[in-house]
């Protein structure tokens, strides 16, 4: 521990004493009083900027082929495959862009470094080049906003109608799980009849198909069929996130929302492919939402479609536990409710 504070020190010391000689150099530069030093500086400058160059060139490489699979999760979702291939584009895209004019930014300082001898080209436009310059970009990314416009059209567009729903409900700090019953349809919710005790997503009961609503601890959905998210906040703004299924959609107070997609690989075969009996698909805030926005994660499990409808089949509804929650309803709704509670126990 000394030796590492002791070598810390050093280059500490090492560093005063270097930037106070270059603060000299600077001073002498600007007074004119030592050209030689001036020209010395400037060279090594230049060859400081190749230095950095290649250096920062290397380790960018190397870093993103050393963690390249720590950047990009394996698939699990049929239009996740649209989204990489979006991804993917606009990174040589933009990559290839970004590094010829990093390669041009640090060798001309080295081309071009101070030279008593050289004489400065009066340059002032060039409209051909400008034109290039201006069409060239607009055309390449009017090509990827539109890609990125249909895929988002596709997953934010009706879900097909055999479509599992599930609603996503974020406040703070976690995120509440309904699904509908066998029918399939969810209720009607009001925000005024939530409640911390028994009725956390404000579900209208007045409505029949809410009866059959259920709440689950865990977002269960079947593979290889659509599965439509319906999504809303309580409170702020929340974001549902969960990138294995390359999944992003905003919850928003008072605007619902929704996202619809197709798992292809179960809980059981992501652990096989990765090795890991411990792995879960997981959903996470990715909106700051407050203190406790850390604590918003859900976890998904994708089974087969016969354990989802097995699964889904032993699911008893909110009133089951709950019958306080229709003791108002009306009279021919009172005996749906009851029906369903008998059926459920």
């Amino acid at each position: 521990m000394y030796g590492f504070l002791i070598a810390v020190g050093v280059l500490f010391l090492l560093s005063i004493i270097w930037m106070v000689y270059r603060i000299q150099t600077l001073v002498s530069v600007v007074k004119g009083s030592d050209k030689k030093i001036a020209s010395s500086s400037n060279k090594v400058n230049a060859i400081l900027f190749i230095v950095f160059l290649l250096a920062g060139g290397a380790l960018m490489f190397w870093y993103s082929i050393k963690e390249f699979d720590n950047y990009t999760l394996p698939l699990a979702s049929e239009h996740g495959a649209v989204t990489d291939n979006l991804f993917w584009i606009t990174m040589a895209v933009t990559g290839v862009v970004f590094i010829i004019t990093h390669i041009l930014l640090f060798w001309f300082p080295y081309k071009y470094q101070y030279d008593e001898k050289r004489t400065a080209t009066f340059y002032p436009d060039n409209n051909k080049l400008e034109v290039i310059w201006t069409i060239v970009p607009a055309f390449v990314l009017a090509l990827l906003v539109i890609g990125g416009w249909k895929a988002w059209s596709d997953i934010t567009a009706p879900a097909p109608e055999n479509s599992e729903v599930v609603e996503l409900m974020g406040y703070q700090f976690a995120w509440e799980v309904r699904y509908p019953g066998m029918d399939n349809v969810l209720g009607n919710y009001d925000y005024r009849l939530i409640n911390e005790v028994n009725n956390m997503s404000g579900v209208d009961f007045s409505d029949k198909n809410a009866l059959d609503d259920f709440s689950s601890p865990v977002v269960y959905i079947p593979k290889g069929e659509p599965v439509l998210f319906k999504i809303r906040a309580r409170d702020v703004l929340h974001s549902v996130f969960a990138p294995h299924m390359r999944l992003k959609m905003d919850a928003v107070p008072g605007m619902p929302t929704r996202f619809w997609f197709t798992p292809t690989l179960t809980t059981e075969e992501m652990r096989v492919e990765l090795g890991n009996d411990e792995f879960d698909y997981e959903i996470a805030c990715t909106e700051i939402c407050g203190r406790g926005h850390f604590s918003m994660k859900k976890i998904i499990k994708v089974v087969t479609p016969e354990e989802f409808k097995k699964w889904k089949a032993e699911q008893k509804p909110y009133i089951v536990n709950n019958p306080a929650l229709v003791e108002n309803l009306s009279v021919e709704l009172k005996e749906l409710a009851d029906i369903t509670i008998s059926e459920h126990k």
